[in-house]
């Protein structure tokens, strides 16, 4: 049976690493980040690059969470149809938010030039309609995109022309994006962090922040040392709560779970995807796959609605692949695990701040990109230009209901109620 937490294709695939040293002193800064993944060595970066004296706090190491363990996926804009984001937030606020989370690809990609990063970068993403009724949406959206940004930034794919793309039965077209694509996450993390380090980032792994004690300053306090600063970032997504109880009944943890095949030869990888594209669909508990560089197929897939993860993630996720490609029914599945995302109930990141404290979670899936965006835009606030910051303090959020205990069944009557409306 596999380690659901540490049998990961990313981390067999990495190479080697040695974490920084836990911090064991009392020291000051003028930002302290919580959180070794995106977000936080993002916000690290781009704050140390501002000329800000910048301590970063891991629990783990560095992308232990979500960060070293998603699909990878970089799917541009928010989980949320741009025409509902205007909706929602009005036609000022929700253009000027949607062409912001767009800039998010083109700062991951220069990012990644930048820093000399080696993360298996791919450009490409498709994402396919489950429904009829979905694809006449799909649409709608394209028809949007092309006002707001231009022709040609997303290409409505018909049902005839999906297999140029990928080889699936079963949709009703999709959406192409050529300036989406895919990347190895946990590279991609650590590339970060020779980044932030390079740029005069103090980062401390094996060190979880236990307390923070506001005032004139913040005191977080680890099992060994404590930092005082100016400001404390939260970056670690589900475990805000932990740190900020008030900011963590925004978001719901949720499990997602992963298996990557054994490597197959390049004519038959190519087959699945000819696009070398990463996919994902319309279904409330979705599909997403792609293709690794070493040409495996990293699928994710299937329900699951109890934090306990299943005794064979591999015997879990396999049939959901194998509805879509049976042609793999005789490949080896090598790597089979599991994270936890942060979901809200919207589906819109929240961000903001609360005194001297700020936080960023709840990517709802789409953190692969915006991570870096609010850690680009965090130093921006903290240098005096708060504009862009403030504009994602303009979305409306609610709050799961309860605490923990009551979040979690909430949210299995709404996945339960969503998975058969899927089938319907």
């Amino acid at each position: 049976m596999l380690d659901p937490l540490n049998d990961s294709y990313y981390l067999a695939s990495a190479g080697d690493y040695r974490p920084d040293e836990p911090l064991i002193a009392d020291i000051k800064a003028d930002i302290c980040i919580i959180g070794g993944g995106f977000t936080g060595l993002s916000a690290a970066v781009a704050c140390a690059e501002a000329r800000l004296d910048v301590v970063l706090l891991e629990a783990e190491h560095i992308g232990f969470a979500a960060s070293g363990r998603n699909g990878g996926q970089m799917i541009p804009g928010f989980n949320m149809a741009a025409m509902d984001l205007i909706k929602l937030v009005g036609e000022d606020v929700g253009q000027q938010l949607y062409h912001l989370a767009m800039s998010a690809r083109d700062r991951v990609h220069a990012r990644i030039e930048r820093h000399g990063i080696d993360c298996d970068l791919q450009h490409g993403h498709i994402h396919l309609a489950a429904k009829k009724s979905d694809f006449a949406y799909l649409e709608d959206e394209v028809a949007f995109s092309d006002r707001l940004l231009g022709r040609g930034e997303a290409v409505l794919v018909a049902p005839t022309d999906i297999d140029q793309y990928v080889n699936v039965a079963g949709y009703h077209g999709g959406i192409y994006v050529p300036k989406g694509g895919h990347l190895h996450p946990l590279k991609y993390a650590r590339g970060l962090k020779r980044a932030a380090k390079s740029a005069g980032a103090r980062i401390f792994e094996g060190s979880r922040a236990v307390s923070i004690r506001e005032g004139e300053k913040v005191l977080i306090r680890t099992i060994s040392g404590s930092v005082t600063a100016s400001n404390v970032f939260l970056a670690c997504d589900t475990e805000t709560g932990d740190l900020a109880t008030k900011a963590g009944r925004y978001t719901m943890p949720v499990l997602n779970y992963i298996i990557a095949t054994e490597p197959l030869r390049e004519d038959r990888a190519r087959a699945l995807i000819p696009s070398n594209a990463a996919v994902s669909d319309s279904r409330f508990v979705l599909n997403y796959f792609r293709l690794s560089a070493d040409n495996r197929l990293l699928f994710a897939g299937g329900e699951k609605y109890t934090p306990k993860p299943p005794e064979d993630i591999a015997a879990f996720v396999q049939p959901y692949m194998l509805k879509l490609f049976p042609q793999l029914a005789d490949a080896r599945i090598h790597y089979a695990w599991g994270g936890m995302v942060g979901i809200t109930v919207n589906r819109l990141p929240h961000i903001g701040r609360a005194g001297n404290t700020l936080f960023a979670h709840g990517y709802s899936g789409q953190g692969v990109l915006l991570t870096t965006l609010v850690g680009e835009l965090l130093a921006e606030l903290l240098k005096g230009d708060s504009r862009n910051f403030d504009l994602f303090e303009k979305i409306p959020h609610r709050g799961f209901p309860g605490g923990k205990l009551l979040r979690s069944p909430t949210y299995v009557v709404g996945m339960l109620y969503s998975a058969m409306m899927d089938r319907l």
